[in-house]
């Protein structure tokens, strides 16, 4: 059987879990297997991930991404270092109400995301071929993501300045990171953290939001 096609039931299974109320778009699966399959065909050559496996893919770039979804917003998204697309690509996906800027500095990453883009139709994404520091966009996003990028104080010192006033960062983590948390740089604040089940992936998994200090002069 086609390799990707035989991953259909799986993610099917993984997303009924990660949406129980059937909100999702009907052919998110289709356009997520679409999406896989340019993937694993560029990752051949290209090696923009290090999961090479589509059944592995699954749990670990699609649904971990969508584990996010109960935390995005409608509005703007940055996904800096967004590598081959994750988690913006699927969020994009899985919420059109999204507009999503994947920032990425690797060029044969970005030729991969412009090349995902155009295949699959994402008129709500753009590709930014720069490093996050260097975005000259201050202010313009209601939330960043990072999902493996950096500490949480690394994540906010190149893409703090790309929040507005009430942006969050809504970063993925393993294990609940604490020691991450007590370095936060003056002015920002944890908002929350909520342990995530993605499934059919074993782990810890957290999401932690991270806001301006509300009791700090903008």
């Amino acid at each position: 059987m086609d390799p990707i096609a035989s991953q259909r039931a799986p993610l099917e299974r993984g997303l009924a879990l990660l949406d129980p109320a059937g909100a999702l778009p009907a052919d998110l699966a289709d356009r997520l297997l679409a999406y896989l399959a340019l993937l694993h065909r560029w990752n051949g050559t290209y090696n923009l991930s290090a999961i090479r496996d589509p059944a592995a893919m699954v749990p670990r770039h699609l649904l971990d991404s969508l584990s996010m979804l109960p935390f995005v917003q409608p509005g703007p998204l940055a996904d800096l270092g967004t590598g081959p697309g994750l988690p913006g690509i699927p969020l994009a996906l899985a919420r059109p109400d999204l507009q999503v800027t994947l920032v990425e500095s690797i060029g044969k990453k970005t030729r991969f995301l412009r090349e995902a883009v155009r295949q699959l139709g994402l008129g709500n994404v753009r590709v930014l071929e720069a490093r996050a520091e260097n975005v000259a966009e201050a202010g313009a996003y209601d939330q960043i993501t990072a999902r493996a990028m950096d500490t949480l104080a690394g994540i906010l010192a190149v893409g703090g300045h790309l929040l507005s006033p009430r942006g969050r960062l809504l970063a993925m983590k393993g294990q609940r990171p604490d020691e991450e948390i007590a370095a936060l740089p003056a002015g920002w604040v944890v908002a929350s953290i909520t342990p995530l089940r993605v499934p059919s992936l074993d782990g810890d998994r957290h999401m932690v939001v991270v806001t301006r200090d509300p009791s700090q002069p903008a």
